[in-house]
């Protein structure tokens, strides 16, 4: 889908990183198709060696030869970057912006032309292609857009396309979501610790545990509620572990 069309990403850093890394491994884009920019110049260096990249610090000329321009910076400093290029953007080009909490709405009034514009919120386990994106779509994006940017993305993990009024929660929940899980995992470990296990030990099977827990989720289709049902048999430890986590107020804290 990406065969002989030019990207560039605007922001290589660890999501930019991430999708270079994802797109090549995929044979989805030639690296000769795909320029970078970054702040500074041992950062491209560092990409070049990484992945023979090309890079540049110029946003205005990497997005001249562009068809495809993924927005991968930070929230505040998106209009600084849009400023940049809005005079050589054209509407035969497809910009996607993984710029948290940015609409689509504020990327098109800061831009003179009508580009097609999609809002994509990943998150960090983009890095090991385990990731979650919220995709959703501007005023001038086609379904043919949505479905570059999901192959796109699809490259480091799975996609869901959203009407963008529910990017903000995408963004809660999934992107900011592995950080919650993650003190989850730790809190488990420690459990593990405290009854005597190992710490590296207690660690690996808190991971793996989550991780196994997700795919039985995504893989059976079922009910969160019914696969926790099939693991708590009567009077067992795990009623009683459920009981002390609904007690602690676990489910209410989440929600």
């Amino acid at each position: 889908m990406l065969r002989e069309k030019k990207l560039a990403i605007l922001g290589a850093g660890k999501i930019g990183e991430a999708l270079i890394r994802g797109l090549l491994d995929g044979a989805a884009i030639e690296v000769a198709d795909l320029t970078v920019t970054a702040g500074h110049q041992q950062r491209l260096d560092l990409l070049k060696g990484r992945f023979g990249v090309k890079g540049t610090l110029s946003n205005k000329a990497a997005v001249e030869s562009a068809e495809i321009i993924i927005l991968s910076v930070k929230p505040q400093t998106v209009q600084v970057v849009i400023s940049e290029i809005a005079e050589v953007l054209k509407p035969t080009q497809l910009l996607i912006s993984v710029a948290a909490s940015v609409s689509t709405a504020f990327i098109e009034n800061h831009i003179a032309a009508p580009i097609p514009v999609i809002r994509a919120m990943p998150n960090t386990p983009c890095q090991i292609k385990k990731g979650m994106t919220g995709i959703a779509a501007g005023k001038h994006a086609s379904p043919e857009h949505i479905e570059l940017a999901k192959f796109i993305f699809n490259s480091v993990g799975r996609t869901i396309v959203a009407d963008e009024k529910h990017m903000d929660a995408i963004t809660g929940l999934s992107a900011s979501g592995p950080a919650f899980i993650y003190i989850v995992i730790e809190s488990l470990a420690e459990a593990g610790v405290k009854v005597g296990l190992p710490r590296d030990m207690a660690t690996e099977l808190a991971a793996q545990t989550v991780l196994g827990a997700g795919a039985m989720v995504i893989e059976t289709a079922e009910h969160p509620a019914k696969l926790k049902d099939m693991v708590t048999t009567p009077a067992g430890c795990t009623i009683d572990g459920i009981l002390e986590l609904e007690e602690g107020g676990l489910r209410v804290t989440l929600i």
